[in-house]
């Protein structure tokens, strides 16, 4: 490719050259620059002059094709006459009658202001900017139906995020079999899951950070800013180490809790308060040697290694003692009273609909929940 150069010293400024000058920049400088970027922009990447900046793709900027009226339509008929090296024939495949193939061929050949193919005896073969725009026609049809594929699947609930939040006890109960299935139906589907105490589920959801929890309303918060199905009431207990003191003697009195060291969730959460109050409606003074946090594991991992008590839910508690589960360190402290905290609901803020994948994981958890309680015979609760 030939190469224009003007030195400003030696260039006359005479009518004429000036003249040529405006001539050559409007006319001769833009079907170069056309085709450098189609023919050289493939070999001599590092010599590129375009952008990939985000910014730039998305202003038609730096997309003079598309500017110039380059169309969807004209890209399947570029890859059509390349696989086909036909005009009826790529007119056939694309169920366009061949006189529309000829008009949008010199379409293109207007927008490209060159030949797009050469007309052969028995056919047609694209030119190398022909086949330069065959090649990314191609990549950019598979592009587009890998989107449409996708865009499917986030429609019919087979792929897409979902950030689901949980307490412990449906955790076990709800959430992993719920997850389970969702992995079998959808397995594209992308599931992000956080069990943590109601007060943190609930302001992740109002930030948007969750798209569906599984717990309570905390006291100070407007319920009136969520939707929720009440679910079932939960479940819990006390437990320690195997081998502690407290066992082996049957029924633990509540006033026999107080001399050992506890693990408890912080003030004024749901469980804790739950415990306090079983305590204060049977007179028995509050524990005072208490270590306060929110991580099930390091509760769980003091409790075996030291005499401390922790509540938990029952489920869990089950679930780690099994041999056949965890076959954990711990067993259940047996109480004269039963331990039942508030029941736990799934929860959505008002007005602000599901995506297609998470409402699939809300109704598989929904089932979850109903075949959970028929199991239990808490229908009806």
């Amino acid at each position: 490719m030939g190469v224009l150069a003007f030195n400003p010293q030696t260039v006359a400024t005479s009518p004429f050259t000036v003249k040529l000058f405006d001539i050559i920049v409007k006319y001769v400088l833009p079907k170069l620059s056309y085709q450098n970027r189609y023919i050289e922009k493939d070999t001599s990447m590092a010599e590129t002059p375009w952008s990939e900046d985000p910014a730039d793709l998305i202003s038609d900027g730096t997309a003079p094709l598309l500017r110039a009226g380059l169309k969807l339509g004209h890209l399947r008929l570029i890859l059509a006459l390349d696989e086909q090296e036909k005009v009826s024939a790529a007119a056939s495949l694309l169920n366009i009658t061949q006189p529309a193939a000829s008009r949008m061929i010199a379409e293109i050949e207007a927008i490209l202001q060159t030949a797009l193919c050469e007309r052969l005896p028995r056919g047609v073969v694209l030119t190398p900017i022909g086949k330069v725009l065959a090649r990314r026609a191609r990549s950019v049809l598979l592009e587009l139906r890998e989107a449409d594929r996708e865009v499917a699947d986030l429609r019919a609930g087979r792929g897409g995020s979902v950030f689901l939040g949980t307490v412990t006890a449906p955790a076990i109960d709800l959430a992993v079999p719920a997850i389970a299935r969702a992995r079998t139906l959808y397995p594209k589907m992308d599931i992000n899951i956080q069990v943590d105490t109601s007060t943190v589920l609930v302001r992740e959801l109002l930030a948007s950070r969750q798209d569906f929890v599984i717990a309570r309303v905390p006291d100070d918060l407007d319920p009136r800013l969520f939707r929720t199905k009440t679910l079932s009431a939960e479940r819990a207990c006390l437990v320690v180490r195997r081998d502690h003191p407290l066992l082996g003697g049957g029924t633990v009195p509540l006033d026999a809790l107080t001399a050992f060291d506890w693990v408890m969730q912080p003030s004024g959460t749901l469980l804790r308060r739950t415990v306090e109050r079983v305590f204060m409606a049977h007179n028995v003074p509050l524990p005072t040697q208490v270590l306060s946090t929110t991580s099930l594991l390091l509760s769980l991992v003091l409790v075996a290694e030291t005499d401390a008590i922790t509540p938990i839910a029952y489920d869990m508690a089950r679930f780690v003692n099994r041999p056949d589960k965890l076959g954990g360190r711990i067993d259940i402290l047996p109480l004269p009273v039963d331990i039942w905290v508030e029941p736990y609901s799934l929860i959505t803020v008002r007005d602000r609909g599901l995506s297609p994948a998470a409402e699939r994981l809300y109704r598989l958890v929904e089932e979850e929940a109903a075949r959970t309680d028929r199991s239990k015979g808490l229908i009806g609760f």
